[in-house]
């Protein structure tokens, strides 16, 4: 057996974090690739909430084009916006449920003038302010049955067509990727059971399909279901008949009040094999970073992690508070993957990471400085300040957060899919810090200062997202690891290994290494590096890069290493300390950065996808 597996994976010789490369196929082809960032959720008007909570006007057609880094007129504020770095892709997700039901009650859509309630939903939007939900209650109050009228399987299939026509026209091989998705929103009791799913269908394929919904308001009966098991039998049964491929990608996590990462299905049955491998066969990624907080891990699951506070939101959607749950947390999933692959020889919870904004304003908005907030009732400055009326998502808890990373061949749909399939993939809070992971026995030190990263990764190892087995005797794995700033950003303060593992006794571990740091710093008696310092004026947001590293490299051998034990690894990289959003609005504001009650700084970071270790 060779000493490291990548399973049926192709894995194309990519580029180095600084530079495009290019290298010798196994298969004796060559293939240059680049990293490619986009956001794969991103709600427009077409979303029941979006639209209930201020967009009325951003549509799919221009999430799209402000991505791509074309002007867009912003109505509530009464100017342009633009995006600074133009994106490479983009996934508009829409809530499946009443998928666009408010754009089809304002244009008094025909299908919807079909039965009593659209047309009574139609007259009341004529007769004053039209507010999603509220005007359908204003509308409908005294009828029974109206909600079972306006949701109908043609008016989500006429909604459907529109999407696709506005991701169709913006699609450019080679420049910008669309891709067919929608958000599937079940909620269980107002826990989170989210899930974004993703295609690489074309046009035509999608126009086959529609996206299956959670039944929030009212369940289709066949075509709804709140039941992740069912959501998997219809793109089981989808792509078969179609011909494409989904990913379901959960998210928020953070918010599923102990069931996301549960050990018994939707029925309370303890998992099969059969379990495990459908739903890691669609559920093969996972979000780890958005504006509604990270679900990397709870700093009271992981006390001894000293980054492990950061932009955690402790209540569910619903505002209520949630206690810490290793079931809402990606690294405790991680974990219970490892004892499940142990106990059924399959692994439900391997998963990759990803990022996205699921912002509801239809614009992708990530950088602190210019964060144009989640909802569009917080578009104004002034409107951010504390209300008297209770508000669910205030806008400095939100988090200018995130994206995600793909190494690539080309910038298309097919090719983005596939690496996001080999999970060839990282999440980040909304830098861009490129960064490489590749996994193996045979790495040496000198490699973490090669010329071509990529090449040398690729020769020795396997990437991200990728597994290694049959440990040679007295070797133990080697990382080859590389990051290198966010050209536009700040400098880089550390590179660590989070390591999970099974004991001896089949008991969860983990452990987070500093690997890599900047500056002359030394590890204490705890082994830990001390923090690296704070530039940040918290009087004008300024900062300065004198401190960090531009790029950090490492070759990092594991010291705890049992050939027995199974155990993953993935890499955080942290920024040196920047100023928050919520500093940026308060000096504009003229108010003191304790009145939004957050912090006024914070380190960026980014998330590789782990490679597994399997004796």
């Amino acid at each position: 057996m060779p000493p490291f597996t990548n399973g049926s994976r192709r894995f194309p010789c990519l580029a180095c974090a600084l530079a495009i490369s290019s290298a010798t196929l196994s298969g004796g082809a060559s293939a240059q690739t680049q990293l490619y960032w986009g956001d794969l959720h991103l709600h427009t008007n077409y979303s029941l909430d979006a639209y209930g909570v201020g967009n009325t006007y951003i549509t799919p057609d221009l999430a799209y084009r402000f991505a791509r880094g074309i002007p867009v007129y912003h109505r509530t504020l009464d100017t342009k916006v633009q995006i600074d770095r133009p994106l490479d892709f983009l996934a508009v997700t829409d809530h499946s449920d009443n998928l666009g039901i408010d754009v089809q009650v304002i244009s008094a859509d025909p299908l919807l003038q079909q039965n009593e309630a659209g047309r009574l939903m139609i007259q009341a939007a004529k007769d004053g302010p039209w507010t999603g939900l509220q005007g359908y209650t204003r509308a409908n109050a005294s009828r029974t049955g109206a909600l079972e009228q306006v949701t109908t399987l043609d008016l989500r299939k006429s909604a459907w067509q529109k999407e696709i026509e506005a991701a169709d026209k913006n699609n450019i091989p080679g420049t910008f990727t669309t891709f067919f998705g929608w958000e599937w929103t079940a909620m269980i009791d107002g826990k989170n059971l989210h899930r974004n799913v993703i295609s690489n269908a074309s046009a035509q394929q999608a126009s086959q399909f529609y996206p299956y919904g959670a039944g929030q308001f009212f369940s289709l009966k066949g075509i709804d279901s709140n039941r992740p098991e069912e959501l998997w039998a219809y793109l089981d049964a989808t792509a078969k008949r179609v011909g494409n491929d989904f990913i379901a990608i959960p998210h928020n996590s953070n918010l599923s009040g102990g069931l996301m990462f549960d050990v018994v299905d939707s029925d309370g049955r303890p998992f099969d094999a059969q379990y495990a491998r459908t739903r890691m066969r669609w559920e093969s990624l996972v979000e780890i970073t958005q504006s509604k907080g990270t679900s990397e891990v709870r700093p009271e699951l992981a006390p001894t992690d000293e980054f492990g506070e950061f932009e955690i939101r402790r209540k569910l959607l619903i505002g209520t508070p949630t206690p810490a749950n290793p079931a809402d947390y990606v690294r405790s999933a991680l974990l219970r993957g490892l004892s499940f692959n142990a106990t059924l020889g399959t692994n439900p919870y391997k998963l990759g990471f990803v990022g996205g904004t699921d912002n509801h304003i239809g614009m992708s908005s990530v950088e602190e400085k210019n964060f144009l907030g989640k909802i569009a009732l917080d578009a104004k400055l002034s409107d951010r300040l504390p209300k008297q009326r209770p508000v669910i998502f205030p806008a400095w808890e939100m988090s200018a957060s995130g994206l995600t990373a793909i190494w690539a061949e080309k910038n298309t749909r097919d090719s983005l899919f596939a690496a996001m399939k080999r999970k060839e993939v990282y999440g980040t809070t909304g830098t861009r810090i490129a960064l490489r992971l590749f996994g193996g026995y045979a790495f040496t030190a000198s490699d973490a200062s090669a010329k071509d990263i990529a090449a040398v990764g690729y020769k020795k190892g396997v990437p991200m997202g990728s597994d290694i087995t049959a440990a040679p005797k007295g070797k133990a794995p080697t990382l080859l690891i590389h990051a290198a700033k966010d050209p536009a950003g700040a400098n880089l303060d550390r590179i660590q290994v989070v390591k999970g593992w099974l004991d001896q006794k089949k008991e969860p571990q983990e452990k987070v290494y500093d690997v890599a740091w900047s500056g002359s710093r030394k590890p204490g008696a705890d082994g830990k590096v001390p923090a690296v310092g704070n530039t940040v004026d918290i009087t004008t947001a300024l900062y300065t890069n004198d401190i960090g590293a531009a790029q950090l490299s490492t070759v990092w051998s594991d010291p705890d290493f049992k050939a027995d034990q199974a155990a993953f690894y993935y890499v955080r990289v942290l920024e040196i300390p920047t100023p928050r959003q919520s500093l940026f609005d308060a000096i504009a504001l003229g108010v003191d950065v304790s009145v939004t009650k957050y912090a006024a700084t914070l380190q960026e970071r980014a998330y590789s996808s782990p490679i597994w270790y399997t004796p």
